[in-house]
């Protein structure tokens, strides 16, 4: 099968012997298509920006529950906790925030009860399962099912293994695993350190970090630390 030569632009001077119409609308075929193209790609780059806003929404709220849970520590000396409630409670009687419970959620709660912050936002993340919070935080409605995103490892100290992970998402509850899903493979992490790291999820649906599953009690970050995990209502 012969294949045909590609077609040759015009010379400029049969440019010149074409009717007067003939140019202006050569001219505006290049512009239209030129402008096509770009059309195109900044398409494509705004999918992929689309894309990326529930990770950055996740990842600047990780950073900003970091900040509140070292707030909580410079006053209870420790992060929140099953037990910190007690202290809580003493503290702050009459709080009306509902602090009992093994979900990240009520674990979250005392961050409210403690006057840390009164911000509902922060603990969300787009993931399956979770809606926008209402900032509704009067006569218990603070964080309810389905307002937290994050989980939430408690009992670890600042002074630990800096690489520790404290807060994460998105979770599968009950489970090790992350859903690959929200943020294109990716697991949000907030580490003691109060940095906050993007890690890739296996086949598995493990976080992998130095090839072992971060949430794995055999990861050698944890040492001795026992992984009390919370997760979301």
């Amino acid at each position: 099968m012969e294949t045909e030569e590609p077609a040759l632009p015009p010379h400029p001077e049969l440019l010149n012997r074409q009717p007067k119409w003939f140019k202006p609308v050569l001219y505006g075929c290049i512009i239209a298509s030129i402008l096509f193209v770009l059309a195109g790609l900044t398409a494509r780059t705004v999918v992929r920006s689309a894309k990326n806003v529930e990770q950055t929404e996740a990842l600047n709220n990780a950073r900003q529950i970091g900040l509140a849970l070292y707030e909580f520590e410079s006053e209870y000396g420790t992060f929140p906790n099953d037990e910190t409630k007690d202290l809580v409670n003493k503290k702050h009687p009459g709080h009306g925030f509902k602090l009992s419970g093994k979900s990240s959620n009520a674990i979250f709660r005392q961050l409210f009860a403690a006057n840390i912050t009164q911000v509902e936002t922060m603990f969300y993340a787009q993931i399956d399962g979770t809606r926008k919070p209402d900032e509704n935080i009067s006569h218990g409605e603070a964080l309810k099912k389905g307002e937290v995103g994050f989980g939430y490892i408690s009992g670890l100290k600042p002074i630990g293994n800096p690489a520790r992970v404290a807060v994460f998402c998105p979770i599968i509850p009950g489970t090790d695993r992350f859903d690959p899903k929200p943020f294109k493979g990716k697991a949000v992490l907030l580490r003691l350190d109060n940095s906050i790291v993007s890690v890739s999820i296996d086949e598995h649906g493990h976080a992998i970090i130095g090839g072992i599953n971060i949430l794995s009690a055999k990861h050698p970050i944890w040492g001795d630390e026992k992984l009390n995990i919370h997760y979301p209502e």
